[in-house]
Parts: structure tokens; C-alpha cells; sequence
């Protein structure tokens, strides 16, 4: 967990520029001013994405070179899916290249068809968090719109029933709008689950259809700071944690080109950001008023 104390750690998202290598992912998060990355190690076999292995012998020695170069973190791995058919033990291949890389999380959705499978959920999750923990990553539980878990407390229900120390929530500021989640329910998950943000934002409309949704999160998600989403609101209700962009634009990406997407996304999030860590910093929420007690931390 960040020390609150100290900077978080800027992460550059894969999906943000799907269409990179991860070592081309490295290379630009460096020059736009990133300290990490969080690049895609296994493949999810959906339209628009990479078909060929991202974890081959040469993409291996590449994206080494690349963090070597650069002296940029891998942040996390991403995307391990819970499937009908579901096996956690095809996930250990890229565990082991992300703990290789000094990865500390990472990420985990819920993808099955029914709606009476939580035990095959708990299961499969406990499972990879067993696979992960030698490797020293936790395995972050998310929860998009339009997937099988699509609120905080489905997936805190989750967490909770396959108690694993490795255990850990993704919050992405995307899917809690599009979730309609109370940001107050933040305070309901243990502060030492909470490990890393997702960052974008939107417009106050909410997608009504599944479609709709997964177009905003694959292809528009803004900047923040030119939606809706109360960033301050959620960093108060959360412990330190450091932020990962994933922030994927089509029509900016063709418009600006990967490297100046990426950058202008990092401004655009450093400017927020820093702005309400400073006004925290000077004015801090006395103890008697915290949105997040010692107690509540606890448990």
C-alpha cells in the first residue's frame, strides 16, 4: 500500500493504447512521463485486440529490454477472466513473467453466464490467488457494467468468501459511475484490499444498454476532469493507492497519435490529482470527521 505520505505511481493502462506491443507501450509511457506500466500478459481473444501471444519467447526479451531501458514498474498484469470454462491454472504462465517483472497485482474479472455460480466464482478466484501469491502479486477483483459482478458489493462478497491474504478490489472510476454505486460504499471495503485506481471519466449520461456501455469503456472514456466523476469524493473514501490510466479513445488516438494520447492523458490526471491531494494536504479532514475510521479500516 502507497504510503500517504509519499507521490502514488502513474500507470499507463494497456487498453489505453490497445493496438501497442508491450514493449511499445513502455517505450511511450517513458517518454510521456509515466513511472509504470500495466500491460495485457494474457490473451483475451476479443475483436480489436492482439491475436498473436503477448507472453512469446522474442515479445519476452523485448518488453525486458524496454523496462531495462527505460527504468520504468510493471504496476500489474491484466486480464485474468472467470470463464464458464473457466481453468486458473492457464493463468501461471503469465504470473510467472509478472512477478519475473516485479509485478504486484494482478487483474481479475468475472465473465460466466449465470447468475447461480457465486461458488464457482469464490473458487476460481481463490484458486488464482494461490497461483499469484508465490510470485508476490495480489489478484484485484473487478467489477465492470456489463460483466457477470457489477458492483462493489458483489465483488466484496466475493473477495470476502475466498479468503486469500492476496485478496484485493480494483475500483475503476468508470464502472462505479456506470454502476451507479454510491461512492459511501467505498467505506464498506477493508482499506487493505483497496490497492490500485483505474482512472477516466464521462459524461453524467449513463449508458442504458450493454452495448452502450462497453463502446464507452473500450472506445471513449474522457480525461479527467471533463465528466462527472467526483476523483475527490472517491480519493477521500479510499487509502493512498497508486493510479493506473485506462483510458482507451478512439477518435483521440487518431486525432493525437499513442504518444500524445498518453501524455495528455497523464497531465490531465497529474492536474487533478494533484490538485486534491494539495488541498488535502492543506487542508486535512480532522480525525473526528474522516470518512474512513481506524475501525473501519480493520475490518
Amino acid at each position: 500500500m502507497p504510503d500517504e505520505t509519499c507521490d502514488p505511481l502513474y500507470s499507463l493502462a494497456h487498453l489505453t493504447l490497445i493496438n501497442a506491443t508491450a514493449p511499445e507501450l513502455i517505450y511511450i509511457a517513458a517518454r510521456a512521463g509515466y513511472d509504470a506500466v500495466s500491460p495485457r500478459f494474457i490473451q483475451m481473444n476479443v475483436p480489436g485486440e492482439f491475436r498473436e501471444s503477448p507472453i512469446d519467447k522474442a515479445m519476452v526479451s523485448a518488453t525486458k529490454t524496454a523496462l531495462q531501458t527505460t527504468g520504468l514498474k510493471v504496476l500489474d498484469i491484466e486480464l485474468a477472466r472467470i470463464t464458464e470454462d473457466c481453468d486458473p491454472r492457464t493463468f501461471e504462465a503469465a504470473c510467472e513473467l509478472g512477478g519475473e517483472l516485479g509485478a504486484s497485482r494482478m487483474i481479475m474479472s468475472a465473465w460466466t453466464p449465470s447468475r447461480d455460480d457465486r461458488n464457482f466464482i469464490v473458487d476460481c478466484y481463490a484458486e488464482t490467488c494461490e497461483i499469484a501469491a508465490p510470485y508476490g502479486m495480489s489478484v484485484d477483483l473487478e467489477f465492470p457494467s456489463f460483466s457477470r459482478l457489477r458492483t462493489l458489493d458483489e465483488t466484496l462478497d466475493i473477495v470476502r468468501a475466498a479468503d486469500q491474504p492476496n485478496g484485493g478490489i480494483l475500483v475503476d472510476t468508470l464502472y462505479l459511475h456506470l454502476s451507479r454505486v454510491d461512492i459511501a460504499e467505498l467505506l464498506h471495503v477493508p482499506g487493505d484490499l483497496l490497492n490500485f485506481l483505474h482512472i477516466s471519466d464521462a459524461l453524467p449520461g449513463i449508458a442504458d444498454t450493454r452495448e452502450g456501455m462497453i463502446q464507452l469503456a473500450r472506445d471513449a472514456r474522457l480525461y479527467p476532469g471533463e465528466g462527472c466523476i467526483d476523483f475527490a469524493g472517491i480519493i477521500e473514501r479510499m487509502p493512498p493507492v497508486d493510479y493506473s490510466i485506462e483510458l482507451p479513445n478512439q477518435s483521440r488516438v487518431a486525432e493525437l497519435g499513442f504518444e500524445e494520447h498518453a501524455r495528455r492523458c497523464l497531465q490531465r490526471a497529474k492536474r487533478t490529482f494533484g490538485h486534491i491531494r494539495s488541498q488535502r494536504r492543506t487542508h486535512p479532514i480532522p480525525p473526528q470527521e474522516s470518512t474512513m475510521t481506524d475501525g473501519q479500516r480493520a475490518h
